[in-house]
């Protein structure tokens, strides 16, 4: 495991989120000495689902338009069906997101989390992977989907499922620590 100290994680999540994909690499990040921030489109608290049912909730730090792209060395994008639908209709979350490709931050996404990707237009010829169910729609927008537990091309992260949850913490933490 690599030292994350002194490293600043945005964490772009909306209700719906999948609780395993977000709390898992958040844990694994924290443990890792990362300080970890919850951006959403809202203030106050977001809602996760297991297994297509509501539930736990966890607070949110700042909205994305309070929060600030530069301020943070990395950017994680939980999955969840309901999550990366909403995030990726909002325009001001995806011009956040794009920001952190533009500036060649590290980025992870992991499940559906990688549909903000594709509205971000930064999945062109990268080597990516994702749930199945999303699969076409990334080729559709010019990556090159895979089937592996983990794929990482150049600052981008990508993953399956949360049965990959612990390939992609021990990857992410990897990425982030650069």
């Amino acid at each position: 495991m690599k030292n994350l100290n002194n490293k600043r994680i945005a964490v772009l999540a909306a209700d719906g989120y999948e609780q395993s994909e977000l709390v898992e690499p958040i844990n694994a990040l924290k443990e890792n000495g990362a300080q970890v921030e919850i951006i959403s489109l809202k203030s106050g608290e977001i809602r996760g689902m297991v297994d297509h049912e509501w539930a736990e909730s966890i607070a949110v730090d700042k909205t994305v338009k309070e929060a600030n792209h530069s301020e943070y060395d990395a950017l994680l994008l939980p999955g969840g069906v309901l999550n990366p639908d909403a995030v990726r209709s909002d325009e001001a979350a995806v011009a956040w997101v794009k920001k952190f490709f533009e500036a060649e931050k590290p980025v992870a996404a992991i499940c559906h989390g990688p549909q903000t990707l594709i509205d971000a237009e930064v999945v062109k010829g990268r080597k990516m992977t994702s749930y199945k169910a999303i699969h076409k729609d990334l080729k559709n927008a010019g990556a090159n989907w895979v089937d592996e537990e983990v794929v990482t091309d150049e600052n981008l992260t990508t993953s399956r499922s949360p049965e990959d949850i612990p390939a992609f913490n021990e990857r992410i933490i990897k990425e982030f620590s650069k």
